[in-house]
């Protein structure tokens, strides 16, 4: 490149500077990363170490026209300068390499030439086909997952959205991309069971605030298959960025909700009469007379079933079972909806009366009515009779939950001996 200046008066302060420049500037040149080639006539003339490079090629490529390595062959005189244009090049050995190409105007010893630069692609390309490689894979396995994932703009429109969440949702088939997350028209729940807007979903104070919500659970009403419910959880894509998109992630956790629900049932339920179990009840009892302003606890009925043994001995077990079942029905339907009702074991029940100024002598009328009433099995009739011990609770007078229970045991024995008299 040093020979386009040959025509530099060196001699002159002017002509060292202009020497100096055209030094600097065929240093560039020749350092320079990119290939670099000088057409003469659209052949070439010139060929810089990163051509070389590129071209992998010798001294053998100039003199030769630069279209018959370049596709398309736009590069026939006369070449339009100052265009960037994409291209492939055909090196000597076959090989094709992705390029961009420049072109300007330039004197080459002396003589008017183009110069033209030839910046590889070939990472670039790679980069791209790798990033377009993942993101097909990741969009393959995310399509795959069993879990529902859907991605919002912190605007709230939605992105993307799986098949997997269209599904949990009861939204498959519809067109969900592109529109607001407010689009899905869900009719929710909180993990409660009350309404749930969607604009008060958990998921919408991570897209309002960026602020990751983990752990939240939430039902979808008028699923295909009933009510479902779901577990979740929703961050940023990109937390460094505060305009970052966010992802929301749910399972179905339905299955497992019931099943802890039966277990949880199970644990504190009698399995006979579904009414509280023995623990249960008596849980509740303490912790009513240890918080009473907060349980109002007025009064506790011991409930003792007359003549039941005889039922077992003449008509056997399964039959006993049956009118217990049925007396624990009549219980419930004597009391007041707020009241407790436990079965402490055999044919002993224990009743919580809530709410303040409760009657216990009023309600006892009504078991009494309602346990009296005829019993009909297969083939039998029975009527039965029940003794009922009540005791009132008092802010003013605590007592342990031994001393209550005692209190009501002792008054249930004084009616029962009082109607066998």
């Amino acid at each position: 490149m040093a020979r386009d200046t040959a025509a530099a008066d060196t001699a002159t302060p002017g002509g060292t500077a202009v020497a100096q420049l055209a030094q600097r500037y065929c240093a560039l040149v020749e350092h320079s990363p990119d290939a670099i080639c000088v057409l003469e006539g659209g052949s070439i003339a010139y060929l810089n170490p990163a051509g070389m490079r590129l071209f992998a090629a010798g001294s053998d490529v100039l003199g030769r026209p630069l279209s018959e390595f370049l596709s398309p062959a736009e590069f026939t005189n006369p070449v339009r300068p100052n265009r960037r244009a994409p291209a492939t090049l055909l090196r000597p050995d076959g090989v094709r390499i992705p390029v961009e190409t420049a072109t300007v105007l330039t004197v080459w010893q002396g003589r008017d030439a183009y110069q033209v630069v030839l910046h590889d692609l070939s990472a670039q390309r790679a980069a791209e086909a790798a990033r377009r490689q993942m993101e097909q894979h990741f969009a393959a396995v995310v399509s795959q997952l069993e879990e529902g994932v859907v991605v919002m703009t912190r605007d709230g429109c939605i992105e993307s959205i799986n098949p997997a969440a269209l599904r949990l949702l009861g939204c498959e088939g519809a067109e969900l991309v592109g529109h607001s997350y407010q689009a899905l028209s869900l009719r929710m729940v909180d993990a409660d069971g009350a309404p749930l807007p969607p604009t008060a979903h958990p998921m919408v104070r991570t897209v309002h605030t960026g602020e990751p919500t983990t752990g939240f659970v939430f039902g979808i009403e008028g699923h295909h298959r009933g009510r479902r419910w779901l577990a979740g959880n929703c961050r940023p894509l990109d937390p460094a960025d505060p305009h970052s998109a966010v992802v929301a992630s749910f399972t179905d956790i339905t299955d497992n909700r019931d099943r802890h629900r039966k277990l949880r049932y199970q644990a504190t339920h009698d399995d006979l009469t579904g009414l509280k179990n023995r623990a249960t009840i008596l849980a509740r009892l303490e912790h009513a007379l240890a918080e009473p302003v907060r349980e109002q606890i007025s009064a506790v009925l011991f409930v003792d079933l007359d003549r039941f043994k005889s039922v077992n001995d003449r008509l056997g077990h399964l039959a006993g079972d049956e009118v217990l079942r049925i007396i624990a029905r009549r219980l419930r339907r004597a009391v007041a909806d707020g009241d407790l009702i436990g079965r402490l074991g055999g044919d002993e029940f224990l009743i919580l009366l809530r709410g303040p100024g409760r009657d216990p002598a009023a309600v006892s009328e009504r078991l009494h009515a309602v346990v009296a009433e005829p019993i009909r099995l297969p083939r039998h009739r029975l009527e039965l009779g029940v003794s009922i011990g009540a005791t009132r609770l008092s802010v003013a007078e605590p007592r342990s939950l031994s001393e209550v229970l005692h209190d009501a045991d002792i008054a249930m024995y004084r009616e029962k001996a009082a109607a066998s008299a």
